[in-house]
């Protein structure tokens, strides 16, 4: 029997000790005020004697939640499989029609998001079949939005320029304002006029507000967050990491 069962089950035991002996009706179960305290108190010193137990419990219950919000992320993103990697607004790059999509929800302000680009660049220069879908997940402020404004819109009016764009802000350094991203877009061959034009479009800042709804439902919580073949892994992955879960998806 595991900790956790032996406490409840210890629970049980008190209770019962300490029940109204006589069963002729319902009330013969419930503990009179002084019968309830005393049932705390023993449970209390048996926690106090016993501390690895609620510890045990402790760790039951984050992995159950744990694994029900895994459960609960991997039927979203079989339900809204379209929405994660057909969206005809998001950018793509790679190969269109690659044999497997990597999705990856990102911010330019991320450190996180920047330390995974060497590996998201060496995959898509080494794997011909690959397509990649970059979600703009701003989530680090109003900076990051304005960031995420400016890709879409390059997106829209070049989407030739765009993974260019997309690396030279993920390489940047410092801070990320209006000035920077309208140099990049000039040092990337899109014009900045246009690109304040394209800023302004409502449809840009719908889209932004479609991947933060996206995001909730599918759990992602933080960025960079990666989905390979219908599983979502969160956190910087490396090459390695990466081409096996691509390796897997084709498996699969």
């Amino acid at each position: 029997m595991t900790h956790s069962k032996a406490f409840l089950a210890g629970g049980v035991l008190l209770a019962a000790a300490f029940a109204v002996p006589a069963a002729p009706a319902a009330a013969s179960d419930a503990l009179t005020p002084a019968q309830k305290s005393a049932v705390e108190a023993l449970v209390h010193d048996y926690i106090l004697k016993n501390p690895e137990t609620l510890i045990q419990s402790l760790r039951d219950y984050e992995e159950k939640q744990r694994v029900s919000a895994q459960e609960e992320a991997q039927k979203a993103i079989v339900s809204n499989r379209d929405a994660i990697e057909r969206d005809p607004g998001t950018p793509v790059a790679g190969n269109p029609k690659g044999d497997v999509t990597v999705v990856e929800f990102f911010d330019y302000r991320c450190g996180y998001c920047k330390k995974a680009l060497p590996a998201v660049q060496e995959l898509l220069k080494s794997d011909p079949n690959i397509r990649w879908v970059f979600k703009e997940l701003p989530i680090l402020g109003p900076d990051s939005v304005v960031a995420s404004q400016a890709a879409l819109a390059v997106w829209k009016i070049a989407p030739d320029k765009y993974l260019a764009f997309h690396v030279a802000m993920m390489e940047s350094r410092g801070e990320i304002n209006e000035a920077r991203i309208m140099d990049t877009a000039r040092k990337v061959g899109v014009d900045p006029d246009k690109l304040k034009s394209a800023m302004a479009d409502p449809e840009i800042k719908a889209r932004i507000e479609r991947t933060y709804e996206l995001a909730r439902t599918l759990q992602v919580n933080g960025t960079p967050a990666f989905i390979v073949g219908g599983k979502l892994v969160p956190g910087a992955l490396d090459l390695a990491t990466l081409r096996d879960m691509v390796k897997a998806a084709r498996a699969g």
